[in-house]
């Protein structure tokens, strides 16, 4: 009897112990208080990135590393994306076939700026910007014969203005009193180099008349070579040449002719090829400032300002062509004449015709 007792009052002690245990445990989540988030708690609002814009190009047949136009286009979108963050890409044209497929694939990447890189493009970039008319498309050397859609910008360069000069420098300083001209096919852009070069040598010596030679190419360094050589047997001593890499055959064929001692020189184009090719074969050379307009252009549209269906000129007066800064090859007196007749191209005192008709 008495452990029924105690067996009662230990479960009676056992059950009130729980009861206790169970009002000192939290609060029911049902009835749990709602929590006050203080603003450190609170997610900081995220400012919306901003997108760089994406602009590419296309080269011609010469190839982004041609030391010419190509590889001024190209360092200059370098040197956009350097400044701005701007996303830049290339693709190289292998023939004439790629041209529309390489400009569509960028357009169809959704590139905010989509560029031809040279005259053989201006049918190309006409087709891909009537069939994408929400895209935007830029093309150098060519106004699409002035049927300019108004999602393309034009850019043109007036190269017989700095072709001009480069003429002076070539009849005031050779020695033979023969110089030479190589161009790579015979399309309105260089035809402009060739008029203002054969112009310029006349403004100096109306009796000279400049060996002529078109190679048919802008990637065959051998006709190049080929050319140059033949202006050279028959006793230029200075060539310029507007051929893109057919140019690089002009100065191979200097450098040997100089290593067994004869006196010729090379006149680049488009850049400063004595960065590539050396002062010891390169006279001077028409800078073509390809770079400075796909830079601008690009930037520009960067900053909202779009000018579709408009050809922008580049010439002397615009800085778009002209001599390098350093011509350690040319004499200050001529550098002087050089001078001279800029400051009349460019005041109108001396008009530069683009063609020789």
């Amino acid at each position: 009897m008495k452990l029924n007792k105690w067996l009662t009052l230990f479960l009676v002690l056992t059950l009130a112990m729980t009861m206790v245990l169970s009002a000192c445990g939290t609060k029911d989540e049902g009835t749990k208080e709602p929590k006050e988030e203080t603003p450190a708690e609170q997610p900081a609002e995220q400012p919306a990135e901003e997108t760089a814009l994406n602009v590419a190009m296309v080269t011609d047949l010469g190839g982004v590393n041609d030391n010419s136009f190509n590889q001024s286009a190209w360092e200059g979108l370098q040197q956009l994306n350097a400044d701005t963050g701007i996303n830049v890409d290339y693709i190289e044209s292998q023939s004439d076939a790629d041209y529309v497929p390489n400009l569509s694939r960028f357009v169809k990447e959704g590139k905010d700026l989509t560029w031809g890189i040279g005259f053989l493009m201006e049918d190309s970039i006409r087709d891909v910007a009537n069939q994408n008319q929400d895209s935007k498309l830029a093309i150098i050397d060519s106004d699409l014969s002035g049927d300019i859609p108004a999602n393309v910008t034009p850019v043109l360069f007036k190269e017989q203005e700095g072709s001009f000069l480069v003429g002076v420098v070539a009849a005031k300083m050779t020695e033979t009193g023969k110089i030479g001209f190589i161009g790579g096919m015979e399309i309105p852009v260089i035809k402009r180099f060739e008029a203002g070069f054969v112009q310029g040598v006349k403004a100096v010596n109306p009796d000279l008349q400049p060996i002529v030679i078109y190679t048919g190419a802008f990637n065959a360094p051998d006709k190049g070579k080929q050319a140059a050589a033949t202006m050279f047997d028959q006793g230029a001593d200075i060539v310029f040449h507007a051929a893109g890499a057919t140019g690089d055959g002009l100065f191979g064929e200097v450098k040997e002719r100089r290593d067994k001692g004869e006196k010729v020189w090379a006149i680049g184009v488009d850049r400063d090829q004595s960065i590539t090719f050396g002062d010891e074969v390169t006279l001077t050379s028409m800078v073509k400032r390809v770079d400075e307009a796909v830079y601008q252009v690009s930037k520009d549209l960067s900053e909202g300002k779009w000018n579709g269906g408009e050809v922008v000129h580049l010439g002397l007066a615009e800085n778009g062509v002209g001599l390098p800064a350093e011509n350690p090859n040319i004499s200050e007196d001529v550098l002087a004449e050089v001078e001279s007749y800029k400051e009349k191209i460019v005041n109108g005192e001396i008009t530069v015709a683009e063609t020789l008709e």
